[in-house]
């Protein structure tokens, strides 16, 4: 309905379609439509596990329904196997890997927040305000919210799955850089 709205047109829609009020229009304008009769997996999810890509960058799927915002968090965890962004109104936010260490340079007080969907021990880090080396974020239970970056060099890492990390939407082109294969 939002792209028909904007007067956008996709190559392909992909999903269970329960939402969609005219699957056949977009047909005959000319657009794929993958129609994904699941119902264990969101459409967001559906999109990753149907297409191969070596970097998405998921925009729109957050603010306008915290359940399905949760959900798509819930599938960056679940689909680390992945590289997605997710570029938020003001932030971006990703997964990162246990033992994948995110080196970033960061601005003086950018916020740089972590918050567990599993938990997980942190390694050491650089660059923060308030150190991770050894902290056990679990949710529930301690969480790493608002952050803030000395400037320069920031480094983080974790040992277990489930850490997400939001950074300023100002990092997005370094962090592209950052999380290269």
């Amino acid at each position: 309905y939002r792209l028909a709205h904007l007067g956008v047109q996709p190559s392909r829609i992909i999903g269970d379609l329960d939402s969609m009020a005219d699957p056949a229009a977009w047909r005959a304008a000319g657009v794929a439509v993958d129609a994904v009769a699941e119902q264990d997996t969101t459409d967001f999810e559906k999109c990753l596990y149907r297409t191969e890509a070596p970097l998405y960058l998921a925009v729109g799927f957050t603010g306008v329904r915290v359940d399905h915002t949760l959900a798509v968090l819930n599938t960056l965890v679940r689909r680390a196997d992945k590289r997605v962004i997710l570029v938020a109104e003001r932030e971006v936010i990703f997964p990162l890997p246990p033992g994948r260490r995110l080196r970033l340079e960061m601005a003086p007080g950018d916020t740089v927040s972590i918050f567990p969907l599993a938990p997980l021990r942190c390694a050491p880090s650089q660059g923060l305000t308030w150190p991770l080396d050894g902290l056990v974020f679990a949710p529930g239970q301690r969480i790493g919210t608002s952050n803030r970056a000395l400037g320069g060099p920031m480094e983080i890492g974790f040992e277990d799955p489930g850490a997400l990390v939001f950074l300023p939407h100002d990092c997005l082109p370094a962090l592209i850089e950052a999380t290269a294969p």
